[in-house]
Parts: C-alpha cells; structure tokens; sequence
C-alpha cells in the first residue's frame, strides 16, 4: 500500500560526510538516500534502490530544473516524482508491477519547495567540479570516485528570460561566439544564413526574424529547454538532444513532438505499468504526438533539435485523469 503524507514542510537531514569517499547521506521524510564512487542506493521502509550515481544526477538535476514537469518523472522504472502543481509525489515501485504485486512501493507526498530543496541540498553535495550532469556524456567529466571540490557554478542553467524577441535592441545578449556561445560540434554542417526581410515602406525597423537554428545549436545543454515561448496556456519549447533522455517521463497530457534535425528513437510504455506501447524513430520534418497515458524515453544517436509544443491548462491532468478527456489527440471516430 502507498503511505500519503500530509504536505506539510519537512527537512532535509544531511549526516556527516563519509569517512573515506567524503559524501554526506540524507534522508527526507522516510526516503534515505546515500551514494558511493559508482552508485546510488536509496532506500524506505519497505525496501531498497540501486542505481547508477551517473544516471541518478542527470534526472534529478533535470527533475529540479523543469519544476518536476508536467506529470511524472521517473529516474528509472522504479524510483521518481510526480507533479501535483503545488505537491510533489516521490515513489519507489508505484509504478512497478513487481514492486506493488509484492507489497513493497512506496510513496510520500510533499510541498514543492520542500522537495525542489531537498533535491537541490543532494545534488549540490554529490557534483564534483568538472562534471555536469547538464552537458552531453562527450562533453563532461566522470561523477565516479570520491568527492572532490564542489561543483561552482549554477546547478540550473539555460532559462534566462527573454525581454524581447530574440535579437532585437534592449534584449539579452544573444548567445554568439563573442559571448562564449560556439556552434556545437555536432551542428557544424547546418545552415545559419539570416532570414531575407521584405518590409513595406515604413515598417522596416517593426519587422524582424532570426535563425532559430543558429540559436538551438549554441545551447551547451542537452534535453533542457533552449527556447520556450508561452502564449497563454500553450506552450512551445526547443531543445538540443544528444545521447539519451535522463529521465522516463510520464505524460499526464499530451505532447507535440516535431523532429527539426537529424533523428530521435522513442521508447513508449503503459505509464501504469511500465509494458512496452510501441517505438518511434522520428527523423527531420516527422511529427508525431505522445499521448496522456504513455511514458517515453528518447535515444539520439547524433545531437538533434526537436521542438515540443504543450497545452499547459491548468486542471487539464485531472481531465485525463478521470477519462472526461480520451488521452489521444485524435482517434478513429473523429475522422
């Protein structure tokens, strides 16, 4: 049976650090959480998690920085979090058919900020300088081995607000050589010529356009947001893939994939119970939507830009929930 816990605050505790590796344990609520050079062990009342060190900070740095996302965001098949826009769920086995045919999952609910600072006081301790749980594998060092010097720059990067359209007077510093933005080596055979601009007399400084393919290939981030724009509830986002997503996400709506460049494999699951749904390679130009009952991991053999468009509604999880809303798009009886 799964144990709901009242979201009232609750701390993280942190032990002294290890002895020999240098790494603190924490626990938060009844979720305790240690890790050594290879692995991290996370264990609750009812049992105990393994799983890699590597795997582990790249989903919860990501967990952290999209705000525990729309739905749910599992590590592995065993352990993550799910977003109720105001708490969070953490669960281990919820949705493991093994775990839960054996008694042995677990779940606690608690507010968001408690969790986004339980989350961030771990992740903190276990990055060591030079390694980067944000950046491609290529493009990072190794989180294995003893604790080092702490990691000094932001946990969370890539989400500096806009003030104007992208390039135009008064907004950010566009991201460019000069501002120590190269063009990533994956994107050196792209084009990035400016696009032609034809305004009517009168209207040329009111019209402008960027190359938003020189702008995504600059990002030093992997699945992490390179560009959102939000109108209302919808919500388009595009981000640089390389490797594999770090996370299973688990939809609680649905989601509009358009594959800009190069190629993604998709694995989709029943979100409940983890059984395989299908897979999906996407290559340039393909669209296709993940619907509200899924999970799905993504694989990129070669870095690619894939542009993800969402109805952020609030309410609408509940919805599907219920089955108000069918979880598909579009289906059969509607054509």
């Amino acid at each position: 049976m799964n144990t709901e816990v009242t979201p009232e605050k609750v701390s993280v505790i942190a032990s002294e650090p290890d002895p020999v590796l240098g790494y603190r344990s924490f626990q938060f609520g009844e979720f305790k959480f240690t890790r050594d050079a290879y692995f991290v062990h996370i264990s609750w009342p009812k049992g105990v998690h393994t799983m890699e060190v590597d795997r582990f900070l790249r989903a919860m740095v990501r967990d952290i920085g999209w705000g525990f996302f729309y739905g749910w965001i599992f590590f592995d098949d065993v352990f993550g979090t799910q977003n109720h826009y105001g708490t969070v769920d953490i669960y281990a086995g919820t949705y493991s058919k093994g775990h839960k045919e054996t008694g042995v999952d677990y779940l606690e609910t608690y507010n968001t900020d408690d969790v986004r600072v339980a989350f961030e006081t771990i992740s903190k301790d276990w990055i060591n300088e030079g390694y980067d749980p944000l950046s491609a594998p290529l493009e990072t060092g190794s989180p294995l081995g003893a604790k080092q010097q702490e990691a000094s720059g932001p946990l969370i990067r890539g989400f500096e607000p806009a003030r104007r359209m992208l390039g135009l007077a008064g907004d950010v510093q566009p991201r460019s050589d000069e501002t120590g933005h190269p063009i990533n080596r994956a994107f050196a055979d792209l084009d990035y010529d400016l696009p032609d601009i034809e305004a009517e007399p009168g209207f040329e400084d009111q019209i402008h356009a960027i190359n938003l393919f020189d702008h995504i290939a600059r990002a030093d981030v992997t699945w992490n947001p390179s560009f959102t724009s939000i109108t209302r509830a919808c919500i388009c986002c595009v981000t640089s893939e390389e490797h594999m997503l770090p996370v299973i996400h688990g939809n609680d709506r649905n989601e509009w994939f358009i594959q800009l460049t190069d190629e993604i494999h998709w694995n989709i699951q029943d979100k409940n119970s983890g059984n395989p749904r299908g897979r999906i390679v996407m290559k340039s130009g393909d669209i296709c939507a993940m619907p509200a009952d899924i999970r799905h991991q993504g694989y990129s053999p070669k870095r690619s830009m894939l542009m993800v468009l969402e109805n952020g509604t609030p309410g609408l999880e509940e919805k599907y929930a219920t089955g108000e809303l069918e979880p598909f798009p579009i289906t059969a009886s509607r054509w």
